[in-house]
């Protein structure tokens, strides 16, 4: 028996690995993150596999059915939005398997910011602009950031700044992150990321809140920062460069 840590993406059905794709057709338990996994998924689970909305369950609750499945001798699904290597709460729940001797695997998926940044048709390495991704957040409600990993450090050094779980306050950011990359500075938030509803807001840090007030967006968004998203004149890259030795 294993718990099979998956990342389903971030919302359309077909946007996982063949591997996940495997797991869940074979797997008689399926623990999933509720609305950030799409219903299509769960539908390829096997007849009667027992299906488990995590939603509103504790990490208790949640140990318990990884438990009780392990005891059961009964393969589980577990799956994360987006990749579970990024703010998915999966060390947490690892951390309880190890001590209840139940073992687990990893299955990668296309992490959030990765699905934002094809809807914007961007790529945020761009030679000679931004050669630095920063994934972060900002604490509110949550789980207070560690000291350091303050918003203004990361915005100091000019890198492409991904920010998670800070869309609801984006009016109280937008100006402490002007102060580096200027008023002007470009910024997208992509809301629902490869889902038929997605919806792309582009602007400067000067507009983008109340671009994001007057469309409503509250959730399931990620805020994209830096000059590489209105990048248009920059060198080659020495990988395809005509002037590259390729003996």
């Amino acid at each position: 028996m294993v718990v099979h840590f998956i990342g389903a993406g971030p919302g359309a059905a077909d946007l996982i690995t063949l591997r996940a794709a495997r797991i869940i057709a074979a797997a008689p338990v399926c623990l999933y993150a509720g609305a950030l996994v799409p219903r299509e998924l769960l539908d390829t689970a096997p007849p009667g596999a027992r299906l488990v909305d995590t939603a509103e369950l504790d990490l208790d609750r949640i140990t318990a059915e990884l438990v009780a499945a392990h005891e059961a001798g009964l393969d589980v699904a577990r799956l994360h939005s987006g990749d579970p290597s990024v703010y998915s709460a999966m060390a947490e729940q690892m951390r309880r398997l190890d001590a209840a001797g139940v073992p687990y695997d990893v299955v990668p998926g296309v992490p959030a910011f990765a699905a934002a940044a094809a809807a914007l048709k961007r790529e945020l390495t761009v030679p000679g602009v931004g050669q630095t991704v920063v994934l972060t957040r900002t604490s509110a409600r949550s789980t207070p950031m560690p000291p350091g990993e303050e918003l203004a450090a990361y915005a100091a050094t000019g890198a492409t700044l991904v920010l998670h779980l800070a869309v609801q306050r984006i009016a109280e950011l937008a100006p402490e992150l002007a102060a580096h990359y200027g008023a002007d500075g470009p910024v997208a938030v992509v809301a629902r990321a490869s889902r038929d509803d997605e919806l792309i807001l582009r602007g400067t840090l000067a507009d983008i809140a109340g671009q994001v007030e007057a469309a409503g967006v509250r959730r399931t968004a990620v805020v994209v920062v830096g000059p590489v998203l209105t990048a248009g004149e920059f060198p080659d890259s020495h990988l395809y460069s005509t002037a590259r030795c390729r003996a």
